[in-house]
């Protein structure tokens, strides 16, 4: 094949999915020239699977992406037809956004963002190898013999290197959505040495909406009061459409169960691991076979389809089977499949191979992002992406300052944290019980955690960085105020308590501790102790939940310190840990194949005891490193 130079980068991304697009406009927006190369520009942000952004810990990520600097929750909350907050009658640590977007309108208006951005080319093509000179990724070529070259490049495929999809007992190589797979690139990491996976995930059939019988269903709607994601969001739609709740039947169970020898999952056809926190519908029935019954949601497509996501019902069973388990359903036994639903299998690599900034320890300055990482989810994806392209164009701008959020930070951090240090045997998603600080990594304080370290990196303008710190200090000064001033038991005061069945006032009291009561909220502060100034609800909100929950966050943030000491003690780079004594085999196995940075991430390698960090804490602070020889 003829090859021809192409153009130069500072970062070329391979890849225009939800990690592709965050990690070329993070790269662009640094000031690198960047270009994003993908095998088709229609399918720019595409949503093959369900049609939503957001939900427990998944919406709080699309929150930190805002807080960086990034575009996901800037471009839903452009294009959502429907947004709910998640457990409201829950404390603030699980509260989460969740949007039902329009596919279409969500993928035309992040293409359109992304073409405008100065620094940010995209170019459709089909990238087949890695230039690789001396242990480091210095460009790519494509399927046509185009030579790009960069100072480091960003993968992003998805779930498309040696895509196969399977339907009962159909299988063909494909991508999702019946789009060209990526093969020779799969083939050309497995030359490079970089051990792969094979993965597993699956999506529903999608129905004709007229063909659905409502009155059988229950109507889902979104919330009255406004909601956004981004931080600088300031219109919000209000023509809102309605999601449906159905139910699978004993019929419906009757019909899975007695084609299971159909099914690819148990024929054995599929060989890749599923997601177990998004099993399909096959799984469900067998694993909780004594369930009568599994909710089923009908989620709208868009504005301009009829076409309905029928979520709780991802299944790779043969089409005639698909078609009856529908018309086994209420609401849908008279509904048009407009598409079945299919398994897809592919390629990942194991993330143990990467560092924490998301380069591969193999290959110098090749970052990899996304599910290619062994993840499931959009907003999973969008995560790693933004992370990778901020490390990938620091790099290749000379900056060398390579940001990495610590699980204190951002459920980003847990996520990448995860990842490369203790790896995944199964399509990761993120969940709240992941994180031992989830107190401190809300929905309603990303940009207090976040903003500075957006702006510092260059993604957060001068502007919007001065209204963060002006809200900031309002939020201070309010709490200040509120510690000072004394709510004296007035005839208005006890009946106000007494409304809201609190008990009443013997002696005056501290507004902040009054406020600290379960039946008091920040609005009934307010009519007692007014402020002079108006504050805004999302300043509100942030002095009643920080006043509220002062002592548990404070011994949270106790116990982030503690673990501090053990983050600041960094591990030599060349450390021989065949050298220190002491050590279990099965710890220096794991210690020598994920190379931890700190003491920290050591402690969190499966297999590796509080011996053997006792053994290192003593090798690294009394200096008797044992290390490679330079010979």
């Amino acid at each position: 094949m003829q090859t021809y130079e192409a153009g130069n980068f500072d970062v070329i991304v391979v890849g225009a999915g939800h990690a592709g697009c965050e990690a070329g406009y993070a790269a662009a927006r640094m000031g690198a020239k960047t270009a994003m190369i993908t095998i088709n520009l229609d399918m720019v942000a595409f949503m093959p699977c369900n049609p939503s952004i957001g939900g427990p810990a998944k919406g709080i990520v699309v929150r930190e992406i805002d807080a960086l600097g990034g575009v996901m929750a800037k471009v839903i909350d452009k294009t959502y037809i429907q947004m709910r907050m998640l457990n409201t009658g829950k404390g603030p640590a699980v509260r989460a956004l969740r949007a039902q977007a329009d596919k279409v309108l969500y993928q035309q208006e992040m293409k359109k963002i992304l073409e405008n951005e100065p620094n940010l080319k995209l170019i459709q093509g089909m990238v087949e190898n890695l230039i690789i000179e001396d242990g480091e990724c210095k460009g790519v070529i494509t399927k046509t013999g185009a030579i790009y070259r960069a100072k480091t490049i960003v993968i992003t495929t998805g779930t498309y290197l040696r895509g196969e999809i399977i339907i009962g007992e159909l299988k063909y190589s494909s991508g999702p959505n019946n789009q060209q797979p990526s093969i020779k690139l799969s083939e050309h990491l497995e030359q490079l040495g970089f051990d792969l996976v094979r993965f597993k995930t699956g999506t529903p059939p999608r129905v004709n909406s007229k063909t659905i019988d409502y009155s059988k269903t229950e109507i889902q709607p979104g919330d009255e009061e406004p909601r956004s994601f981004s931080y600088e969001t300031t219109d919000t739609i209000t023509d809102q459409l309605p999601c449906w709740l159905t139910y699978t039947t004993e019929t419906t169970h009757q019909i899975i169960d007695s084609n299971l020898h159909r099914s690819p999952m148990f024929s054995g056809m599929i060989k890749g691991r599923g997601p177990r926190y998004c099993p399909s519908i096959e799984d469900k029935v067998v694993r909780f076979h004594d369930k009568p019954r599994h909710q089923v949601f009908l989620e709208p497509e868009g504005r301009n389809t009829e076409e309905v996501y029928v979520q709780g019902l991802s299944t790779s069973l043969p089409e005639e089977v698909q078609h009856k388990l529908l018309a086994s359903i209420p609401g849908l036994e008279n509904a048009e499949m407009m598409r079945a639903g299919y398994a897809i299998e592919y390629d990942a690599i194991t993330p143990t191979q990467l560092w924490p900034t998301l380069e591969t320890k193999a290959v110098k300055n090749l970052y990899t992002a996304g599910q290619i990482n062994g993840t499931s989810g959009y907003e999973e994806a969008a995560g790693q992406g933004i992370m990778a392209g901020i490390n990938a164009a620091s790099r290749a701008l000379g900056r060398n300052q390579d940001v990495i959020l610590n699980r204190s930070d951002a459920y980003i951090g847990v996520l990448i944290d995860d990842l490369v240090t203790k790896g995944t045997v199964e399509p990761y998603r993120l969940l709240t019980s992941r994180a031992e600080y989830r107190l401190l990594l809300r929905h309603d304080n990303a940009d207090l955690r976040l903003t500075e370290i957006g702006h510092e990196i260059g993604l957060i303008s001068d502007e919007r960085y001065k209204k963060f710190l002006n809200k900031k200090q309002k939020i201070e000064d309010e709490i200040k105020r509120l510690k000072k001033i004394i709510i004296k038991p007035n005839e208005q005061t006890q009946q106000l308590i007494a409304s809201v069945g609190g008990s009443e006032l013997k002696d005056g009291i501290r507004a902040a501790d009054l406020l600290r009561r379960p039946e008091m909220k920040y609005d009934h502060i307010k009519l007692l102790a007014p402020s002079e100034i108006e504050l805004d609800k999302e300043i509100e909100e942030q002095v009643e939940i920080q006043i509220k929950y002062e002592g548990y966050i404070e011994k949270t943030y106790q116990q982030v310190d503690r673990l501090k000491k053990m983050e600041d003690k960094k591990i030599p780079a060349d450390i021989d840990y065949d050298a220190i004594s002491g050590l279990a085999n099965e710890a220096r196995e794991k210690l020598k194949k994920v190379l931890p940075l700190t003491l920290a991430q050591a402690s969190r390698i499966s297999g590796v005891n509080p011996a053997d960090i006792s053994i290192l804490l003593i090798y690294i602070e009394q200096g008797k490193i044992a290390r490679v020889s330079n010979e």
